[in-house]
């Protein structure tokens, strides 16, 4: 059978190609397409112990059997974010999207804002011209790529977790630009609001642009003075996420 092979970030840099496909017998696993791959690919094999894997834009696992006609996907782990998505749960405004456009923070805070609404938690992420955690380096600019579908959809998944561990939440903002960023440009958006600051909101929001950083695809490219480099994650899913 034969399945769809997508690349991201730094394995597409290895791998040549932003896409493949691939004649696979069937019962075939996860970690029996990395081997195959590997061998496709040789400059691909070191980074396919570390890559992370999605079958049908789910996470899937070496042990996991790959369905007939699948797109699967391979990237390393996150670096964290058409058009908007707007939802509604029980009159609670939902938003979550990846985006190409300038992230105006005022028109997202007030689309997540009700009558009742008394409270706004807001983080913003933004690029930074220097770093001086670790070892200093300049930034000359961001490129931001994105698994979209996967990430909107695990987007939803990280507003659903609030909700369920913060009742008091109402309106919920989750929003990631992708494409070439400059120095000062904001780059993700997660904004919380209830009617009292005293309800979750900061806590909620501090757990959102976590969880995005863990589960939502979402890469960025650091171009500066000492070259470029794909920056990636550390957190490795588990079937719960």
């Amino acid at each position: 059978m034969e399945i769809k092979v997508l690349f991201f970030a730094s394995l597409k840099n290895l791998a040549g190609n932003s896409e493949a496909y691939v004649e696979i017998p069937e019962a075939y696993r996860v970690g029996d397409l990395k081997v195959l791959l590997g061998q496709r690919y040789p400059q691909l094999a070191p980074a396919l112990g570390s890559a992370l894997v999605a079958v049908n834009m789910e996470f899937a696992f070496d042990e996991d059997l790959i369905p007939v006609g699948a797109e699967v996907a391979l990237f390393p782990p996150v670096s964290g974010g058409s058009g908007d998505t707007n939802e509604s749960s029980a009159g609670k405004p939902t938003i979550f999207s990846i985006t190409d456009q300038e992230l105006d923070l005022d028109e997202l805070l007030a689309s997540i804002t009700l009558p009742t609404t008394g409270a706004a938690c807001l983080f913003t992420g933004m690029v930074r011209a220097e770093t001086r955690r670790g070892e200093p380096r300049q930034t000359v600019y961001l490129e931001y790529e994105a698994y979209k579908p996967m990430a909107e959809a695990k987007m939803r998944q990280v507003a659903e977790e609030i909700r369920l561990r913060w009742l008091e939440v109402e309106g919920i903002a989750i929003v990631q630009r992708i494409g070439l960023l400059h120095p000062g440009t904001p780059t993700v958006l997660i904004a919380c609001t209830a009617a009292h600051r005293d309800t979750g909101v900061f806590e909620a929001a501090r757990y959102g642009i976590d969880r995005l950083k863990e589960i939502v695809p979402v890469w960025k490219k650091e171009v500066g003075p000492q070259g470029e480099i794909w920056v990636e994650g550390k957190y490795l899913p588990g079937k719960e996420d």
